[in-house]
């Protein structure tokens, strides 16, 4: 792959995580009932980021679990025959919560509905929102962000690679070519 362009570094991440926070504190009156969910990989660090803003802007602890999609993807066996599954951890109740989803990249829809039927095995929530730092359209289902970091019109051609410092060893969005 060839690398494009550099759409976001890691003070422009930083930035866009704090608008959402404040996003998230504004739609939902405040931080009560709130829990927020990572989708594995890169969705989970970027939660813990936004539990810390909240934390930081409001003084509220929001729970922050790990939910891995693997198994509810429509596409799985396009992926592989032996798919790796991460492990889910829901160490709280998720009824009658406001829960937020966090990815990394909002591209098809299919990853976000995956994890809509994961979290409706885990109890029935209040309502469902999700943040995500970047939003490259190609929408399949009519699915949409309600907490976006970068809007990024893309072509089917590239690649929207986001770098977290805890998997990455960087921290940065990446526009990729595929050659």
């Amino acid at each position: 792959m060839k690398l494009k362009a550099t759409l976001m570094n890691e003070k422009d991440i930083d930035r866009a995580l704090r608008r959402i926070s404040h996003q998230i504190i504004e739609r939902n009156n405040g931080g009560e009932d709130l829990i927020l969910l990572g989708i594995k990989t890169r969705g989970l660090p970027l939660a813990e980021i936004i539990a810390r803003n909240l934390k930081a802007i409001e003084g509220i602890e929001v729970p922050v679990g790990a939910l891995d999609i693997t198994l509810y993807r429509d596409d799985l066996s396009e992926i592989s025959d032996l798919p790796l599954v991460r492990k889910t951890s829901l160490p709280f109740e998720i009824t009658d919560k406001n829960v937020i989803l966090v990815d990394d990249v909002l591209y098809t829809g299919r990853t976000a509905r995956a994890a809509l039927d994961a979290v409706s095995e885990h109890g029935r929530a209040k309502s469902i929102q999700l943040a995500v730092l970047v939003d490259r359209g190609h929408r399949e289902l009519p699915i949409r962000a309600d907490y976006v970091g970068k809007n990024v019109p893309t072509s089917k051609s590239e690649i929207v690679a986001v770098k977290i410092r805890s998997i990455d060893d960087d921290t940065c969005v990446n526009l990729q070519e595929i050659q």
